[in-house]
């Protein structure tokens, strides 16, 4: 009689878990193993917390990064892992012993090393965004459709208490009719705008810089001005302050209002940038059309906001009491007929507030719809994996793709200086023909997309 192996048990619960809301998906000898083999790509950075979050019940059996240095806590905390500098080195030699895959690199490597995961049937997290550009985006949620595979995007706010309290509220009615969602940030917190220096230096011994850059056409030499961490404000390797922290942030209103979809956004207030860095600063209004039960929503964003308390060029959002103090990093505002939801940070973490505070006797009467998720997105995957709780919120084709999107378009409106009237279904801005330069990147030889 044939036996199923651990490849067979894992394969079954992904495929299953994929096409379900249902928890206890799978029994008996299908279920896939309690304990997952963990393949972390990226372990330096946000990569060693994605590890951290991860690694309980289930075992770190693979760790990835082109520079060990950046690995060395990882390598020190997970003594039994087999390391690897090339993650396409690690898929093909140990695909059939991974069982889930965390990918924790810079942003312009999300999209090959995710694809490849997909391609190999492994469920998989990324980082937000889900890449830097936005074909590449379309690319991956089309592909874990196609191929059945769970994803998440480790945009960890997706499975906090506050978001899902926060539909609740606005489903229920409590501030009447959302008419505008504000976000601020106080990001970029890393060197960004024109005339950066980026001083030449020799390659460490630890780091294969050519694998780092992968897939970028631009062939630059190694500077510290670069890698690590500095790289968020280059047009090719990160995508400035809205890409960091935009899928944060916009996460709450993208699925309280269902925002899914056509919409125009218009950037202004962009400080000097050019065709290597982000801009120090920009504001953007997005509008989004009336749908379902819904009217109109404006979505205002606003970056590189050093001190919202003290900043004159600072837009504070209308009805908020004068003396309330907003947090210097983030923050966001939901904005009703009758009332307010206040979260003073990007995550929908800590406790939301309510304007007027009448509204916290009806807000108490308002029953739990929403599954409370615990573990951070990492654990989510995990269970649905063994076919224990439900898909990922922040799955790639249906909600972290859009997300990502939506998140994106707004750099094309601060980089053409244009109105961008968004057209979801083909992927482009109306009546703009040049977006299409930037919405797909120019690849390095031997770097091609490989969607089969």
């Amino acid at each position: 009689m044939h036996q199923p192996t651990r490849r067979h048990f894992i394969k079954t619960a992904a495929t299953l878990a994929g096409t379900a809301f249902a928890p206890n998906l799978l029994f008996g000898q299908n279920k896939a193993p309690a304990q997952l083999n963990v393949a972390a790509i990226g372990c330096g950075g946000k990569g060693r917390s994605d590890i951290s979050e991860i690694a309980p019940g289930n075992r770190i059996a693979f760790l990835c990064d082109v520079d060990r240095n950046m690995a060395k806590e990882a390598i020190g905390t997970y003594p039994d892992a087999r390391f690897f500098s090339d993650y396409r080195e690690m898929f093909s030699e140990v695909a059939d012993q991974i069982d889930v895959v965390t990918v924790s690199t810079p942003d312009h490597m999300h999209f090959p090393i995710a694809a490849e995961a997909i391609r190999l049937g492994k469920p998989v997290m990324v980082q937000k965004p889900l890449s830097n550009n936005l074909w590449e985006t379309r690319a991956l949620a089309d592909l874990a459709r196609a191929k059945g595979v769970l994803t998440v995007m480790g945009n960890q706010g997706a499975t906090m208490q506050g978001t899902r309290l926060l539909r609740e509220w606005i489903e229920a009615g409590l501030i009447g009719e959302v008419k505008e969602v504000h976000y601020w940030t106080n990001r970029p917190i890393w060197p960004q705008g024109p005339g950066i220096a980026l001083p030449g230096a020799p390659v460490p011994e630890t780091l294969d810089w050519d694998l780092w850059q992968g897939t970028v056409a631009t062939d630059r030499p190694y500077s510290p001005a670069i890698h690590p961490f500095k790289w968020r404000g280059f047009w090719d390797y990160g995508c400035g302050a809205l890409g960091d922290i935009g899928c944060h942030s916009m996460n709450s209103a993208f699925w309280a209002l269902d925002l899914k979809g056509d919409f125009v956004v218009e950037a202004s207030k962009v400080t000097e940038f050019d065709d290597t860095f982000a801009p120090k600063r920009s504001t953007l209004v997005y509008d989004f059309p009336a749908k379902g039960g819904r009217g109109p929503v404006k979505v205002i964003w606003q970056d590189g906001v050093a001190n919202p308390n003290a900043d004159k060029d600072f837009v504070r959002p209308p009805g908020l009491p004068a003396d309330l103090e907003l947090n210097p990093e983030f923050g966001q505002v939901f904005i009703g007929s009758e009332g307010i939801i206040f979260f003073n940070d990007a995550y929908c973490g800590g406790a939301p507030m309510l304007f007027p505070e009448s509204l916290k006797e009806k807000a108490r009467s308002i029953p739990k719809v929403f599954e409370r998720i615990k573990g951070g997105p990492t654990q989510e995957l995990c269970r649905a994996v063994r076919g224990e709780g439900a898909k990922p919120v922040s799955n790639f084709e249906d909600h972290a793709g859009p997300l990502t999107e939506m998140v994106l378009a707004g750099n094309l409106a601060v980089r053409l200086g244009r109105k961008i009237d968004w057209d979801m279904a083909n992927l482009d801005a109306r009546g703009l023909p040049e977006v299409k330069a930037i919405i797909k990147r120019q690849y390095r030889t031997g770097w091609q997309p490989k969607l089969i």
